[in-house]
């Protein structure tokens, strides 16, 4: 799949961790929006990652942005995540795959010799008009948070 950068973002309309139907479109001319898709809570990486967002939220809002992050995990695997390491943010849950696939991150993933279906950690920065402005792909956790935040400084302070 080619890369969504300059295009106009997926719509999507999702439950987060308490049942609520969170979509793009509720952002629309307000907000940029940080769309993060991770494998799986409570693993590792995952959970480094959260925390990293977590460590960087207050930033994060101060540039007029939300954040969420997407993964095929249940509301109540969500709700234990975020119970567990004070997110302030809401998960996303992607249980058909269809918004992962949408964005193109719902890959064929090798692990200890098996393959299967899963999500490759991306992230998404989709400014105010809905077109995504920057995108990661098989995201290393070590300073991708701080990068992200960076480039939206960059855009924020250029007036995009």
């Amino acid at each position: 799949m080619e890369k969504l950068e300059g295009m106009i973002a997926p719509n999507f309309s999702l439950k987060n961790e308490k049942g609520e139907i969170v979509s793009l479109k509720d952002f629309a001319g307000k907000k940029y929006v940080v769309l993060y898709f991770y494998p799986k809570d409570a693993t590792p990486g995952c959970t480094t990652e959260a925390c990293d967002f977590k460590t960087a939220f207050t930033s994060f809002t101060d540039l007029n942005a939300v954040i969420l992050g997407v993964s095929a995990d249940d509301e109540k695997a969500h709700t234990k995540f975020i119970d567990k390491h004070g997110l302030p943010f809401s998960l996303l849950v992607d249980d058909t795959h269809e918004v992962s696939e949408a964005y193109g991150v719902w890959k064929l993933k090798k692990n200890f010799g098996k393959e299967y279906m899963g999500i490759e950690r991306s992230t998404f920065l989709i400014d105010p008009t809905g077109t995504v402005v920057k995108e990661w792909n098989k995201v290393k956790v070590d300073g991708h948070v701080e990068e992200a935040l960076l480039t939206l400084k960059s855009l924020v302070t250029e007036g995009k």
